[in-house]
């Protein structure tokens, strides 16, 4: 049985270290499972981040792909806030994806995601990084799959989509269910009956 999604899902990752690897490999399996994905393929080259932030809100899915390389960049820190705030919101769900990266780095900023975090600090403004920090404690709080270096990719990238299925699925759900509460109350309408005042005649 054909499996075809019309939910989107959103890939927020370090280009530069993860483009011709890891996702690659997930958006090839992604094609083959015909699942809707937006990935940015060409990150900086002469986009608006609001362009990137539109294509967040029109996704339900979003996969924070986080590895050592992830906080070199502003951009996506940015696109992380943006992913936050929908998904607090419960207008996104968050799967993060630990990609040979641990998950107390992510969340405490340690090791050399953290060393990447705090030399993108430097150069950065105090309301920023409050916000970036936020954000990373948080996503990396939720649940999420892990890969570790002794792992193999290929069975990682068939757990990544089999966690996505399910998301799917339960949105699928979610959106049945809401579909039929909005019927029943539009068929159930409770008026109440007009009472028009008697008139009496005089004698």
């Amino acid at each position: 049985m054909k499996f075809f999604s019309p939910t989107q899902v959103f890939l927020n990752y370090r280009g530069e270290q993860l483009r011709y690897s890891f996702v690659s490999h997930l958006v090839d399996a992604f094609e083959r499972n015909e699942i809707n994905f937006f990935v940015d393929k060409y990150e900086q080259r002469g986009k608006d981040l609001k362009n990137l932030f539109l294509r967040i809100q029109e996704s339900r899915i979003a996969l924070a792909i986080f590895s050592t390389r992830y906080t070199e960049s502003s951009w996506c820190m940015d696109e992380l806030v943006k992913i936050k705030k929908l998904a607090d919101k419960g207008k996104l769900h968050v799967i993060p994806i630990f990609y040979k990266v641990k998950v107390e780095d992510v969340r405490k900023q340690t090791g050399e995601f953290g060393d990447n975090f705090w030399m993108l600090a430097k150069v950065s403004s105090g309301v920023q990084i409050k916000k970036w920090k936020e954000a990373l404690e948080c996503i990396s709080n939720k649940m999420g799959l892990s890969l570790g270096d002794k792992s193999y990719e290929a069975d990682f990238v068939k757990d990544v989509v089999k966690a996505v299925r399910s998301v799917v699925a339960e949105i699928g759900l979610e959106e049945e269910e809401n579909h039929i509460g909005k019927k029943k109350r539009k068929d159930c309408k409770c008026e109440l009956p007009d009472f028009k005042k008697s008139r009496t005649k005089k004698l």
